[in-house]
């Protein structure tokens, strides 16, 4: 196995799009390779099988789609209100939305992950601790809300995700920040006076 720790990642990223645009199905070397516009071959080099690429794009998405610090010093320093609540929210939605090759990818691997085990492991893993992640980072910040709140934020933000990048005709963007407002809204206690 190769050791270019720069091409193995610009392989895994070329990975990412291919899934995006072609599905699982279509994730094959010959296809990373192109992506990446590497000599043929190249991808073989760096991994094992295509398990073993399937599982590295699923780590490298949720390296992508994690929030850098000032995101993170923006919920923490923030007001303790609904509203800025529903602002986090939303810019989340609006963060995850922007890599949308890699959120497509997700959900393509997401669906090859209900037939291979390694693959479920892998993602059930990510997921499980993204959301205790996200918890964690609610609660210490001292937002409304608890934990059972969060995880139905991020259970509607992430279907709102969906829809937007599958089916933006469905909610136009406007209308996504008013569904997002609402559900904080209705899900979070009051702010306090």
């Amino acid at each position: 196995m190769r050791q270019n720790l720069a091409r193995r990642a610009a392989l895994v990223d070329a990975a990412i799009e291919v899934l995006a645009s072609e599905g699982a199905r279509g994730l094959t070397f010959r296809a990373v390779d192109a992506a990446a516009e590497v000599p043929k071959g190249t991808a073989s080099n760096y991994f094992a099988n295509r398990d073993d690429l399937l599982n590295q794009a699923g780590a490298r998405i949720y390296e992508r789609l994690h929030p850098d610090d000032a995101t993170l010093e923006a919920m923490r320093n923030g007001p303790l209100t609904r509203e800025h609540t529903a602002q986090l929210v939303g810019d989340v939605v609006a963060r995850v939305s922007a890599f949308r090759t890699g959120y497509l990818a997700l959900l393509e691997l997401r669906l090859e992950a209900t037939r291979r085990p390694e693959l479920r492991a892998l993602l059930t893993a990510r997921v499980r601790d993204d959301v205790r992640f996200n918890v964690d980072q609610h609660l210490a910040a001292g937002l409304p809300g608890d934990a059972t709140a969060v995880k139905l934020l991020y259970l509607a933000a992430n279907w709102l995700i969906v829809e937007r990048l599958t089916l933006p005709g469905v909610f136009d963007e406007a209308e996504a920040a008013r569904l997002v407002t609402e559900l904080v809204e209705r899900l979070l206690p009051q702010s306090p006076a």
